[in-house]
């Protein structure tokens, strides 16, 4: 049977100060990032039409000062193009650049550029201005209703230079939020598992939702995969051969970096999915050579066996209620993805559609489960979507090419997966309904992609 991989390790958020105008929210600190590595190559972002209405949105050049350092200046030229980018990934607007009002007479009067952005169907407008405080970089965003010309949100943010990626997404979030009632996902993290380091060694890199910030988590110089992230974003739980035993569970705190293991043995431990208030591990354990599911506390303590079959039972996923584990098994014959309670009772049959279904994860509201799915001619899988009440199937994708480990952003609207249609296993999104989005990973395999939760400080 086929094993999906999932992987990842320590790190620290991103710092970010942020100041609020009148209104504009609570004050928060956190620990500076890690040094990043560079991306393998330039990251190739593709936003598709779907078939959603969007906001329409203004977002003209953003005003900055005269006399600023080309460090400075370097640091707001990244901050735009990272706050459009966020902008367009998110789906929800139609974003109208420099380009785009380049025909406009803007004369600096309010009320007359407001009527300038609006005549080209905008509803909104979005005014950036970048300032310097000392060595700090300043972003004031205001965002604006044409229609009545109120300001909808006011935020501002200081921080270094460093973290002018963060101020962006931090207002992109804000923003989405304010508009949808929906978080952002900006913030977000993707740990997926690459063999950029060579000599047959696979270590774990964790990455920003956009593909930017690779930077290698384990350096176990061994083989390490199948990252999971707990849920609420505590940490990770994954899998490596680093103890020279077998294939081991370890997990890593997010905010200390810190490694332990969970269960080091050798007897083959595999697939780990978390309990999504981060206590508990579920996995895939090799008994006289058949995979059955286990669940163990993150300290150790507490195994228990699940399942009992004749056939294979791997690749568990944690439903977000906490109540029920999706898993593979080949007990009827060929892998299938069944679903099952706590105490490996009420165990039902979900996929139909395929003779090999594998590797299953959960949207945010517990109703959607996503999978791959071999396709008839058996060269390849697809990204299948069913209802888990209904049974109803749709698949997501259809470019050349294999799609397999996918996983959900935390608030259900796009899917990370990997796909070799360029020759190499790399890391995608897509929408939720199948649209594509983004390659976020190139040159050599990349692949195992975990969606982290929200980062809540």
């Amino acid at each position: 049977m086929k094993l999906s991989t999932r992987t990842v390790f320590p790190f620290l958020l991103a710092a970010l100060c942020l100041v609020g105008l009148p209104d504009s929210g609570r004050a928060q600190d956190t620990e500076p990032p890690p040094a990043q590595l560079p991306p393998e190559g330039r990251v190739q972002i593709t936003v598709e039409d779907n078939q959603r209405a969007k906001m329409r949105l203004a977002y003209p050049a953003p005003r900055r000062p005269v006399s600023a350092s080309p460090q400075l200046a370097s640091a707001a030229d990244e901050l735009d193009a990272t706050l459009r980018n966020d902008l367009r990934l998110t789906g929800v607007f139609s974003l109208q650049g420099p380009r785009e009002l380049a025909g406009l007479r803007l004369s600096g009067d309010r009320a007359n550029d407001f009527e300038q952005y609006r005549s080209l169907g905008n509803e909104m407008v979005l005014l950036v201005e970048t300032k310097v405080d000392g060595a700090r970089l300043v972003l004031e965003g205001s965002l604006y209703d044409l229609g009545s010309r109120e300001a909808i949100l006011r935020k501002r943010y200081v921080a270094g230079t460093e973290l002018a990626r963060q101020m962006a997404h931090t207002l992109s979030d804000e923003i989405v939020l304010y508009m949808t009632g929906v978080r952002g996902i900006a913030r977000t993290s993707l740990a997926f598992t690459s063999d950029r380091d060579g000599d047959g060694i696979k270590e774990l890199y964790l990455m920003d939702y956009d593909g930017y910030g690779q930077r290698k988590m384990s350096g176990h110089r061994s083989l390490s995969f199948s990252p999971a992230w707990a849920a609420n974003g505590e940490g990770l739980a994954y899998v490596s051969y680093y103890s020279g035993e077998g294939a081991s569970l370890y997990w890593v705190d997010r905010e200390t970096g810190r490694k332990s293991p969970i269960l080091e043995e050798t007897a083959q431990a595999l697939s780990p999915t978390t309990s999504p208030d981060g206590r508990r591990i579920a996995f895939a354990r090799s008994l006289r050579g058949n995979l059955e599911i286990f669940t163990i506390d993150r300290d150790g303590a507490g195994l228990k066996r699940l399942t009992r079959s004749g056939g294979i039972d791997t690749n568990p996923a944690w439903s977000p209620r906490g109540n029920q584990l999706a898993f593979t098994s080949s007990r009827n014959g060929s892998p299938q993805i069944y679903v099952m309670d706590l105490e490996g009772k009420n165990i039902r049959r979900i996929s139909f559609q395929s003779k090999y279904n594998d590797g299953a994860a959960w949207d945010p509201d517990a109703r959607y489960l996503i999978y791959a799915s071999r396709t008839r001619d058996g060269r390849r899988f697809d990204i299948v979507k069913v209802d888990v009440e209904t049974g109803e199937q749709a698949t997501l994708t259809a470019a050349p090419g294999s799609h397999e480990a996918p996983t959900f952003s935390p608030d259900g609207r796009f899917i990370a997966y990997e796909s070799d249609r360029s020759g190499r296993k790399q890391i995608y999104i897509m929408t939720a309904d199948g649209e594509p989005v983004a390659q976020l990973t190139n040159g050599s395999s990349n692949f195992g992609p975990s969606w982290s939760g929200y980062f809540d400080e």
